[in-house]
């Protein structure tokens, strides 16, 4: 099916979906903005890049600032588009235009937009610009209103064929980041900002337009689980860890891959990465509808402790070794979040997780048309072992194994997974390059 039918058939569900949200909310139309332009600092004129507001994302891909596009019930989206031109800058560029058919487009000075929409009574907004919304004369009980933007993000939960298609096709463009980075690791000498820059070359993005800031790390940076200082210092051997995705119409891929080279240790490090990738293929065979997500996680945690248990890292037997909460010292995160416009999706944090799992970002049960990262790690930080090796579950650790396998600093393996009617669709896999 084509993009623009996907995309129609998208709209149309968003049509339905928003409206009921707009009846039960109160409101007559929704406006949402764009987003508005951030300085970058109160002592300067510069800007950061347009974020825009995901709730708009979730409409059309149009990376603009001040646009305002109404949601009413039974009646075709409008657009208002601020025709206003700047000799300072040029437009953003589009990617593709198949979502113009499907809105009512309306051309005006931005200052003209609050006369645009001042007619509509009982109107909602949803926008990072509160002032906006008073500036427009908007009330401040209805800039974005609880109970609206919770039933909204249950709708953002469950992705339709049009949002899987495109976090496909951003898996696919990181997918050659990924391959490219891989490959000059292996044979050349690399810092991490050559990397970083070879992975952006790669995938046609700027800093700017990946879906979150890349994480490269060599050696022992990779147990800093959000690495983004990136050394300058080449290195021949070492293990390295990258965790970066791409955009495709506003929707991110999130994928991790990790490699070593070299001799030293890299034999046991090597047996790691290898036990890793087995362990998070196990876990997607795992995925199925109705499972609650946070039972998968607890079951990457037993998995882990045999691993932990196979290559000599760890004494003790696997009930001990996850009630002691020993795996949750070398995999403290979650195993996943949901993914879509934002990398760390709504939706999917249906109720808050156990005590034992504080960092986990999904606690659904899974349905169909959820789309998820499954991502666990193996890590070695300093800061969550040195105080295991002092407690009494320390003792179930082989430290001299241990402190063998921290200068690799860690492993973590991630995919994107889509549930499906047959069943699930490894979105990263399924486009990755042979």
């Amino acid at each position: 099916m084509d993009l623009k039918t996907l995309y129609s058939e998208h709209l149309a569900r968003l049509r339905r979906e928003y409206g009921g949200a707009i009846e039960r909310g109160g409101f007559r139309a929704l406006i949402i903005h764009s987003g508005t332009l951030q300085q970058r600092s109160a002592f300067d004129d510069q800007y950061w890049p347009l974020s825009v507001t995901p709730a708009f994302a979730h409409w059309l891909p149009l990376a603009e600032a001040d646009c305002a596009l109404m949601i009413a019930p039974g009646r075709r989206p409008v657009l208002y588009r601020a025709n206003d031109t700047s000799y300072w800058e040029g437009g953003t560029p589009l990617e593709t235009d198949h979502f113009w058919d499907e809105l009512d487009l309306v051309e005006v000075p931005a200052e003209h937009i609050a006369r645009e929409i001042g007619t509509v009574s009982r109107l909602a907004f949803i926008g990072n610009d509160a002032s906006r919304a008073l500036a427009w004369g908007l009330s401040p009980a209805s800039v974005n209103p609880t109970a609206l933007i919770d039933d909204l993000h249950a709708v953002r939960a469950i992705k339709s064929e049009y949002e899987r298609h495109c976090i496909a096709e951003a898996n696919r463009r990181a997918a050659r980041g990924h391959a490219r980075v891989l490959s000059e690791f292996a044979t050349q000498s690399r810092s991490e900002l050559d990397l970083h820059l070879a992975y952006l070359g790669e995938t046609s993005q700027d800093d700017a337009q990946t879906p979150y800031k890349n994480i490269v790390a060599h050696g022992a940076h990779a147990a800093v689980l959000h690495h983004v200082h990136y050394s300058r210092r080449r290195v021949d051997i070492g293990s390295l860890l990258v965790d970066a995705g791409a955009t495709y119409c506003g929707y991110a891929s999130d994928i991790t891959r990790t490699a070593v080279r070299g001799e030293i240790d890299a034999t046991l490090f090597s047996s790691l990465v290898i036990e890793m990738e087995t362990l998070q293929q196990e876990v997607c065979r795992r995925v199925r509808p109705g499972l609650s997500f946070e039972s998968l996680h607890d079951q990457a945690h037993g998995l882990l402790a045999d691993v932990l248990v196979k290559l000599g890292i760890a004494l003790a037997g696997r009930d001990e070794l996850v009630e002691n909460r020993v795996t949750r010292a070398f995999l403290p995160h979650g195993l996943g979040h949901s993914l879509g416009i934002q990398v760390h999706d709504v939706g999917c944090r249906t109720r808050p997780p156990e005590n034992r799992n504080p960092f986990l970002r999904n606690t659904s049960d899974i349905e169909i048309g959820h789309v998820f990262t499954v991502e666990p790690g193996c890590y070695f930080i300093d800061s969550l072992l040195d105080p295991l090796r002092e407690s009494p579950a320390g003792a179930a650790v082989d430290w001299n194994t241990v402190d063998r396998l921290r200068p690799y600093g860690g492993v973590r393996v991630e995919d994107n997974i889509a549930v499906v009617e047959s069943g699930t669709r490894n979105l990263t896999r399924d486009n990755w390059l042979a």
